[in-house]
């Protein structure tokens, strides 16, 4: 080798070593990854062009809106009887303590937003902690309430979390004026498109810790936007809707008797799902063109297993033709129903659309293969197991998959 070529070789070979270090840095490591997942991202759209959420292949008695499903009523069952509690009216306005603010990093909003939660009780981790439990992969793009649950329960053992669904802004200032912050999922609009035809639409966590009467305004601190955000009460609502009313709690051991009473009967789960099954119902007969309630309604169906009922609601959100591009990144009643109820030819197409948006969505990856497994494809339901538990190490779900898959004869 002549003595140029030895320096040309010995110069690329340490610029490779700088890049290397440099790629070692947080900061900059983080901000490479974000522009790779945005370039994949942009060229799968371009492969898989974005469409609207594809309506039922099988049609139920009609495309519009069922009276049937307006009419109808859950099966009865034995509920627990609660106290009714003794309240007094919310007060105009109320403000707790606002935590350390934690800024997201990519895909992390669940994460950091839960840190500012738990640093409200004096815990004093930050988002990584919570991440690498919930989404070891950097890249996963959702953490569910039930995943969050999950971390305060185990990790942050002196705490007591719990998340309901059908929750309403009187509940939110209950709960503030009580002394509970408040974590939402809510509607997230991107500021720019990701993919051709992007809607922009996603899912993202807030944490209330303020409301205000006269303002009819409530504080977020918001791990995108930034700490002491105005939510206006009109906007929090539309954009807290597509998400069921859900919101999460955390509480000391000795405040469980307080956050009962200002719950009622919201606070035995069964009841809270008995009661928002209730107020979806009421949303479908008040505003049946919305996708909004007819897909709460069938979230609220699944909740009590009746999966026919519940895909027959999924069938007239989506023959509507407005459930955002990213619905089924974040919310899966739809699999579940369309599964359950024997109807494999809807859930392999939803489960298809998901995939070609969020490649990596252990759930529609879980989904997809038990569709696959249901039509005799147990290699094919395989390895989308095994995918799903590379998208998500420990995914319990997926191992079981595999587990059931592997001991049947």
């Amino acid at each position: 080798m002549s003595k140029r070529y030895y320096l040309l070789f010995l110069a690329l070979a340490g610029l490779t070593l700088l890049a290397i270090l440099i790629y070692q840095i947080p900061p900059l490591q983080s901000r490479i990854a974000w522009h790779t997942e945005i370039l994949t991202t942009y060229l799968r759209g371009l492969i898989y062009p974005a469409g609207p959420v594809p309506t039922a292949a099988y049609t139920p008695e009609t495309a519009t809106p069922a009276a049937s499903l307006n009419s109808y009523t859950p099966t009865p069952f034995p509920l627990p009887t609660l106290a009714p509690p003794t309240r007094e009216p919310a007060p105009p306005q109320a403000a707790l303590p606002v935590p350390e603010y934690e800024r997201e990093d990519m895909n992390n909003c669940g994460p950091a937003t839960l840190t500012m939660l738990l640093r409200y009780y004096g815990w004093d981790g930050d988002q990584y902690d919570i991440s690498d439990i919930v989404k070891p992969k950097r890249i996963d793009r959702n953490v569910n309430p039930d995943e969050m649950v999950y971390y305060v329960r185990n990790y942050a053992g002196w705490l007591r979390a719990e998340y309901r669904v059908g929750g309403d802004l009187a509940l939110l200032k209950r709960l503030i004026a009580a002394g509970f912050p408040v974590i939402i999922e809510e509607t997230f609009i991107f500021d720019t498109d990701y993919w051709p035809n992007d809607d922009r639409w996603a899912a993202h966590y807030m944490l209330l810790t303020a409301y205000n009467d006269s303002a009819r305004t409530f504080t977020g601190q918001d791990p995108f936007h930034g700490p002491d955000q105005a939510i206006p009460y009109d906007v929090l609502l539309k954009n807290w809707e597509p998400f069921n009313y859900v919101y999460l709690l955390i509480y000391l051991p000795d405040q469980e008797d307080q956050l009962r009473d200002v719950l009622g009967s919201d606070w035995d789960v069964d009841v809270n799902r008995r009661n928002t099954l209730a107020a979806a119902q009421n949303a479908t007969a008040s505003n049946p063109g919305s996708a909004f309630v007819w897909f709460n309604l069938g979230t609220n169906l699944v909740a009590f297993k009746n999966y026919a009922e519940a895909a027959r609601a999924y069938d007239t959100a989506r023959s509507l033709g407005t459930l955002p591009q990213r619905m089924m990144r974040y919310q899966f009643g739809p699999f579940i129903a369309y599964f359950h109820a024997l109807r494999t030819d809807d859930l392999l197409e939803l489960t298809k659309y998901a995939l070609q948006r969020t490649p990596n969505s252990e759930e529609a990856l879980l989904w997809n293969g038990w569709a696959l497994y249901r039509q005799g494809n147990t290699a094919g339901a395989l390895a989308d197991w095994q995918k799903a538990l590379a998208a998500r190490p420990g995914y319990p779900d997926a191992q079981y998959a595999i587990d059931f898959a592997r001991s049947q004869p």
